[in-house]
């Protein structure tokens, strides 16, 4: 076995789920999963982000490129973002309002703020 198919069969059995459970819930044939777990196969790249969003690890940790279980995900980088745009001190006078801001508010800068990062990645 690969080091991948030993962490997902790891994964998988630590978190009691079945091979015919799991292969449904990622959208593939309990054939396709058994041949990533014995590393007969390698999941493609969506399939990758799956297992990994589904268990809560990185695509490093599958891969074996880290130890280190601890995801890296979309929304902490998202988050880390946010933070610095919303604590950026040439926001001026609007900035200084953002503390004071109810959390309907802020949410709705959230929203404002995916936009703009949506439209910045076409």
């Amino acid at each position: 076995m690969t080091s991948l198919g030993i962490r997902i069969k790891h994964l998988r059995e630590k978190n009691n789920i079945s091979q015919i459970d799991f292969a449904k819930k990622i959208g593939v044939s309990n054939t396709v999963l058994s041949r990533y777990e014995s590393g007969d196969r390698k999941p493609d790249y969506d399939t990758l982000q799956l297992i990994a969003d589904f268990f809560e690890v990185s695509t490093d940790y599958l891969l074996g490129r880290t130890d280190t279980i601890e995801p890296t995900t979309k929304s902490q980088d998202d988050e880390k973002e946010f933070q610095a745009f919303i604590n950026d001190p040439e926001l001026g006078v609007w900035y200084k309002e953002l503390p004071r801001s109810s959390e309907e508010e802020l949410r709705k800068l959230r929203t404002i703020w995916e936009m703009i990062k949506s439209e910045q990645k076409k």
